[in-house]
Parts: C-alpha cells; sequence; structure tokens
C-alpha cells in the first residue's frame, strides 16, 4: 500500500505540473496576444470530449480485466500512456507541436485517465477491510492531491519549457518506480477475510469462492432473505448488459450511478470554463493560475488527509457526501460572481468540503461489492463519470465560449459556472434520498 502512495504521488505530481503553463500555451499557439480565444475553448472542450469517450469505453474493461489478471499489469498502461505528451511539449511550443501534443494527449487520455483512478482505488479496495475504506481512499486521493500541490508549486517557479521536461521525468520516474516495487494484490482476498472482523454481526459474510454482489436486503440476517444477485460470469470484456445488471443490482448503486453522473457533470463543466473565465475576466496568467491551483491542492490534500479521517467516522458516507456535494455546488455559483482577482482564491478554499465526493462515493460503492469485483465496479462508475465527460463539453463548451465573447446575450461572463453549479446540486438532491444499505431494504 505504501509504494502504491508513492507511486500515486509521483504520477499526480507529473500530471498536475502542466495545468497552470497549459492555457497559457494554448492560447499563445493558437491566438497569439488575446485573452479570449473562442478556437481554443473548443478545441479544449473537444478534447475532454473524446477522452471521456475513450474512457467511457476503455475503464469498464480494464477494470474488470484487472480482477483477472492484476491491478498491477493493468496500471502499466496508464502510467507509461502519460510520459508521452510531456515530451512533445518539453521539445518545442510551435502551434506545429501543440497540435501533436493535442492528438497526443488526447488518444492516450482515453486509456490512461480514467483506467488510473478505477486500478488505483481497486488496488486499495484489495488491501484494505471495509470498516478502513472510505478513510483509505481518502488517504489515497489525499496524497494524489499533495502531488498535485506539489506539481503547481513547481510550476509556479519553473519555467515553461522546463515544466514540461520536470514533468516528463516525473512521469517515466512513477512507471519505473510502480514497475519495481508496488507489489501486485491477491484480488481482495486477504480483505475479505478479515472483513468478518470489522462488520456488525448481522452482516450477511460473503465467501471468497461466491462472492456476490450485496443488495441492500442481504445486511438484514433472516430465514426468508432474498439470495444476492451474483455478477455475470467474467469475461474479458464487460458488456453492456453486464453494466446494466451491476449498476440496477441495488437502488444504492442506482443513486450512486446518478450522484456520479450529475457531479462529474458539474465538475468537467466547471474545469471547462473557469480557466477561460479567469483569463477573460481578470487577465490571470501563468503565476496566477498555479497560486490557485496551490490554494486548491493544500486545502484539498488536508482535507482528505486530516479532516476525512476524523469526520467519517462520526458521520458516515452518506452524510459526509451530502455536505461534500452542497460545498462543490456553491463552487460554480461563488465563481461565477467573482468581482475582483482575489475573490477566485477565497472560493478555491471550499474545496476542503467538495473534493470529499469522490472518496465518499467510491466507498459506498466498493463495500457493495466482493473482493474479487472491485475493478468492473470501480470500472463501471469511472464509465459513469467518464459518459459525464463526454457530455459536459457539448454542453458547456458553447457555452463559455458564447458569454465571454462579444455576443453574449447578457453580461454574465460566469454564466456557464452557474449552469455548473446546478448540475452538482442535482446530485445532492439525489445524494438526500440515499441511505445506508442495512436500513433500506431493495424493493427489487
Amino acid at each position: 500500500m505504501g509504494h502504491l502512495l508513492v507511486f500515486g504521488f509521483l504520477f499526480f505530481f507529473g500530471a498536475f505540473m502542466v495545468t497552470p503553463a497549459i492555457t497559457d500555451v494554448t492560447m499563445e499557439a493558437l491566438c497569439p496576444g488575446r485573452d479570449e480565444c473562442s478556437l481554443a475553448i473548443y478545441l479544449t472542450g473537444l478534447q475532454q470530449a473524446i477522452t471521456g469517450i475513450g474512457s467511457l469505453l476503455a475503464t469498464p474493461i480494464v477494470g474488470n480485466l484487472s480482477d483477472k489478471y492484476g491491478r498491477k499489469t493493468l496500471l502499466l498502461l496508464p502510467s507509461a500512456a502519460s510520459i508521452l505528451p510531456s515530451v512533445i511539449l518539453a521539445w518545442n511550443r510551435t502551434k506545429v507541436f501543440f497540435y501533436a501534443y493535442y492528438i497526443t494527449k488526447m488518444l492516450t487520455g482515453m486509456v490512461a485517465e480514467g483506467s488510473m483512478q478505477c486500478l488505483c482505488l481497486a488496488y486499495v479496495a484489495d488491501k484494505v477491510p471495509q470498516a478502513r475504506r472510505a478513510a483509505a481512499f481518502g488517504v489515497f486521493s489525499g496524497v494524489c492531491t499533495a502531488g498535485f500541490v506539489a506539481g503547481t508549486v513547481a510550476a509556479r517557479f519553473l519555467t515553461v519549457p522546463s515544466t514540461f521536461q520536470v514533468s516528463a521525468v516525473a512521469a517515466a520516474a512513477a512507471t519505473v518506480y510502480m514497475r519495481a516495487f508496488v507489489q501486485e494484490t491477491d484480488g481482495g482476498a486477504s480483505s475479505s477475510l478479515l472483513r468478518a472482523s470489522d462488520v456488525d454481526d448481522e452482516e450477511t459474510e460473503t465467501s471468497p469462492s461466491s462472492h456476490p454482489l450485496c443488495l441492500p436486503s442481504c445486511s438484514n440476517s433472516s430465514d426468508n432473505a432474498a439470495p444476492s444477485p451474483r455478477l455475470p460470469p467474467l469475461r474479458k470484456a464487460l458488456s453492456p448488459s453486464e453494466a446494466a445488471a451491476l449498476l440496477t443490482s441495488s437502488s444504492t448503486f442506482s443513486r450512486a450511478a446518478l450522484v456520479t453522473f450529475f457531479y462529474s457533470l458539474g465538475e468537467t463543466g466547471l474545469q471547462t470554463a473557469l480557466l477561460y473565465f479567469l483569463k477573460a475576466q481578470f487577465h490571470y496568467t501563468k503565476n496566477q493560475y498555479a497560486n490557485l491551483l496551490l490554494v486548491i491542492g493544500i486545502a484539498g490534500s488536508l482535507s482528505q488527509l486530516v479532516v476525512m479521517p476524523i469526520l467519517t467516522p462520526k458521520l458516515g458516507e452518506q452524510k459526509l457526501l451530502t455536505i461534500a456535494l452542497l460545498g462543490s455546488s456553491m463552487h460554480g455559483f461563488l465563481y461565477s460572481i467573482a468581482w475582483s482577482p482575489w475573490v477566485p482564491y477565497l472560493v478555491a478554499s471550499f474545496v476542503i468540503v467538495g473534493i470529499l465526493v469522490n472518496p465518499c462515493i467510491r466507498s459506498i460503492v466498493s463495500k457493495r461489492a466482493g473482493p474479487f469485483e472491485q475493478g468492473m465496479v470501480q470500472g463501471c462508475l469511472t464509465g459513469i463519470s467518464s459518459t459525464a465527460s463526454v457530455i459536459s463539453p457539448v454542453v458547456f463548451t458553447p457555452l463559455t465560449a458564447w458569454f465571454l465573447s462579444e455576443t453574449a446575450p447578457f453580461n454574465f461572463k460566469g454564466f456557464s459556472l452557474v449552469c455548473a453549479g446546478f448540475a452538482v446540486l442535482i446530485a445532492l438532491t439525489v445524494s438526500i434520498t440515499m441511505r445506508p444499505a442495512e436500513f433500506q431494504p431493495d424493493s427489487k
């Protein structure tokens, strides 16, 4: 587990180091000397959409294959794929090289972005018993956020060429470290053996040979309880019918899927619009982007490493999820009405609550799955997130470009950020109806 944390830190250190610089590089390559560029916004949205489509198709398959062939074996794919895009911009950042980076980033992002998160969370689920899994997901996310913070700090003081050079070296180092030191898991068998000591006596125990996907009603120990449904037999690829069977096997799963979709829809929309909004509204540059991302990273890292382990045992994942979604929805609303360049820094501190959404929902879903189904479960959830990532740019890219242009119907440059906040608000509404599985029998 410790080696996975080091690998996660190195990977996200290299991946997010380029974030403060990429907006300026894109604007300079496509629209030099301008603070507003619709072409840059549309290309960014197209990249997110195509990457989302690739993740939607690839991540459930990769997650399912990792259940059979091992997490480490499949982790080599996204880790190695992440090296090439930074190498291209480290070499040059002219228009030709930018388009080469753009195409390469889309292709590698299809297999790297969603798969990395899916496989790492499945690895954590293999190693950690259920009672400590939510905190473990939070710790892993916190370490990855710490890598984001370190990468942002480095980008703040490095030149643009050096930023991409160091990013490429860090991505290569992460791949080598993972190959050399991260140990393969046993598919969750050890976690399964520890489960009996971590759950209440009335919960039904799962044998490693059957590993069913628990319904909410399976936690009620009774003679006439309905048998737990079993996932379809493991195949090399996860069919749509298998994914649908997984997501509809319990009401908790179905609601978690809805929460994931609308939260990802809003968050991707926020990411699509925010940096270009700040560029047009306050003329932000690389260093100001780095400062903002640094505030987000530090707050997020402290939240996942300190706040979540403290609050989860007291509040539970469901209540913490609702609070986190409320904080996340406030993000978009407050960014949209920023009246001064310092306001986004204040708003960024809300991430200390909002960043807990993902580990909470992942933990809730993980506890409903058997030990040998974590890759499939996390892959399906990541696939839902990728679906939202495909739809979101289609909606928010033209909306952002329209309201940042001179032809906007009314003067409200942050209108797309408000819409992103409303999408997360829908996720919040769905999350309020969620209950712990042991208290909500399944009606199916």
